[in-house]
């Protein structure tokens, strides 16, 4: 059966994002990959890159997209976890720690481009991980807390966990071990403090 038109451009379209994807690593950013090498990577014609992308810039607007679905993906898979019982904070951790390791470069876009030197891509970033903590607000609002302190366990939380993620990248397997076991003690730090203070305030708000 012959490839539509429509078909075949999707299909370039692909082949662009995966050579970008793939072109990146723990030294080389986003911000360093030319026009022309993830042309050549993708199989086409520089000149044919500007059918699908207006430039670089809207490539990488359409890769910190993937990032976003992949942080998607990572809560849909954690809470799946969930259902099953054990740990909440081991499993979201170890649940995100399996997506960066399965998806380094997709990761490292993410963690390059989120202090990167350009502003559209630093944007895109930030709105990605703030619908992550926005996800995650929302579940811990769920077991009893007020949304102000829901937002600051959540965006805690996923300081912790993102700062993890990118150390965990260029570690050994030995070490991503040791990352994944300190994120999940600070994590149940700010747990644990947050009940405290939820316990605390429940206390005072009891005796007036």
């Amino acid at each position: 059966m012959a490839v539509s038109r429509t078909e075949q451009k999707e299909k370039t379209r692909r082949a662009i994002i995966d050579s970008a994807i793939s072109q990146l690593s723990v030294e080389k950013s986003f911000a360093s990959l030319s026009l022309r090498e993830v042309a050549r990577q993708a199989g086409i014609a520089a000149t044919s890159f500007y059918r699908h992308f207006k430039d670089m810039e809207e490539l990488g607007l359409t890769l910190v997209d993937e990032c976003g679905l992949a942080l998607r993906q990572i809560m849909r898979k954690a809470r799946k976890r969930f259902e099953k019982g054990g740990s909440v904070i081991r499993t979201s951790v170890k649940t995100f720690m399996e997506f960066t390791e399965t998806n380094p470069n997709i990761f490292r876009l993410l963690f390059h481009e989120r202090s990167g030197t350009t502003h559209a891509l630093r944007t895109a970033v930030d709105r990605e991980i703030q619908f992550f903590i926005v996800e995650l607000t929302d579940y811990v609002q769920a077991v009893g807390y007020d949304h102000e302190s829901a937002f600051a366990q959540a965006e805690a939380m996923v300081a912790v966990v993102f700062n993890a993620g990118a150390e965990s990248l260029a570690a050994k397997p030995s070490q991503r071990r040791q990352v994944e076991k300190r994120a999940i003690q600070q994590l149940r730090y700010i747990a644990a403090g947050a009940k405290s203070l939820h316990l605390s305030g429940k206390k005072s708000r009891g005796k007036k």
